[in-house]
């Protein structure tokens, strides 16, 4: 009785172990995930990059079709070293994308302090919610299926205000993905501490997206109600 004990304890402290380690090199990876993301940015604004300049419509597959391939590639080599320079790369490239709403808020004359806002705003949300999460006590990895039929709500909003252009939908897809995106730091940060993701690569993605699309929401959002023209 006491060996099944003292078998069940070892156990369990491993378990907290892989746990705790998974949730630090994901940690880890995130904030270097940055770097190629701040890089690309920059590099984008500098070059006038703009992703979405001809057919919206067919720009947003290709945009799709290539972020998919990269997150096929970083999930198809996740326990490798291709897994972490795929993830990076995709990073960068997710920066450039940025570039184009970064364009766009420094044409305000208060674009600079909307950024650090947005910025500010993401860090918050992001430490909030992620020592939320943190708690063993706490299990959010039930939210899954209703953050997923949410996502797909707001890619077909996306969809439809290619072609029909509504600023009040644009507000409203903005405010989704920020609620969205921030109960997913939730969900997925939970899955790291409940053992139901062990791979710090694939655990880095999912934040790492989530992040992205709350800066790009809240920033939408401050734009519309702060922005200053000259």
């Amino acid at each position: 009785m006491n060996t099944n004990l003292e078998i069940a304890r070892h156990g369990s402290a491993e378990l907290a172990t892989q746990q705790n380690r998974v949730l630090r090199n994901t940690y880890m990876l995130l904030a270097l995930s940055m770097l190629p993301t701040v890089i690309g940015a920059l590099v984008g604004v500098q070059m006038g990059f703009s992703f979405f300049a001809g057919s919206p419509m067919i720009s947003f597959l290709l945009f799709m079709g290539i972020a998919f391939g990269f997150m096929w590639g970083i999930e198809k080599n996740k326990d490798s070293g291709l897994g972490v320079a795929l993830l990076l790369g995709f990073t960068f490239f997710m920066g450039l994308m940025l570039s184009r709403i970064l364009q766009v808020a420094l044409g305000f004359s208060n674009g600079g302090s909307m950024i650090a806002l947005a910025a500010g705003g993401t860090g918050a949300i992001f430490f909030t919610l992620a020592s939320v999460a943190s708690v063993k006590t706490r299990d959010f990895t039930g939210m899954g299926k209703f953050l997923f039929a949410g996502v797909i709500l707001v890619l077909l909003a996306v969809v439809a205000n290619i072609f029909f252009q509504i600023p009040a939908l644009s507000l409203a897809i903005s405010a989704a993905v920020v609620g969205i995106f921030s109960a997913y730091i939730l969900y997925d940060i939970s899955r790291i501490v409940h053992g139901g993701e062990t791979n710090y690569v694939s655990a880095t993605l999912s934040v790492y997206l989530n992040v992205y699309n709350v800066f790009v929401g809240l920033l939408n959002l401050i734009m519309a109600f702060t922005g200053e023209r000259d």
